[in-house]
């Protein structure tokens, strides 16, 4: 499914996330036209390893104390916003010069990009600014009977993971 370009609806560490391939633009506009969201917020990105993502990463913008707070918190549930390569793609960085990504210690997210071979983009299963999806129903009623849909369990998680620009040590998000 994710590499014909698709959205699939996954369970994540707190809720069902939709995810597509973060290298398809395609894919990436079918997500934002579900999620009725703009491509100027950008995107998270979830993977099973670091070197999923490295080729997202300017590491050379990180010091020694920052990669090792990151490492620290990794893998887990925490985002860190990370500096941007050049050439990473607008849709995933929206109006940022960095880029949101996690590394996850939950099972099914680790099958997942392990199966796909690469990180993925990870969102919240709903329409902006509604409640996000907590069982299979949910998804289904958002988005359709037939919607794709891996089967698994959430975590134990109560809430999103938190965000932390790693560049100026501010908690974006701490729900």
């Amino acid at each position: 499914m994710l590499h014909n370009k698709n959205v699939i609806a996954y369970p994540t560490e707190s809720m069902f996330g939709l995810g597509c391939d973060p290298t398809s633009e395609e894919a990436v506009k079918k997500l934002l036209y579900l999620k009725n969201r703009t491509v100027e917020k950008g995107f998270i990105l979830v993977a099973s390893n670091f070197n999923q993502i490295k080729m997202y990463i300017n590491e050379y913008d990180l010091s020694e104390k920052q990669k090792n707070k990151i490492f620290l918190h990794w893998p887990g549930p925490f985002t860190f916003l990370l500096p941007a390569k050049t050439n990473t793609p607008y849709w995933l960085t929206g109006k940022f010069n960095t880029i949101a990504v996690r590394i996850s210690a939950h099972i099914e997210i680790i099958k997942l990009c392990n199966t796909f071979g690469k990180a993925l983009i990870s969102t919240s299963a709903n329409i902006s600014n509604m409640t996000p999806c907590i069982t299979r129903e949910e998804v289904f009623k958002y988005f359709g009977k037939n919607f794709p849909l891996l089967n698994g369990k959430i975590g134990d998680e109560k809430y999103p993971s938190k965000i932390v620009n790693i560049m100026n040590g501010k908690l974006i998000r701490n729900v």
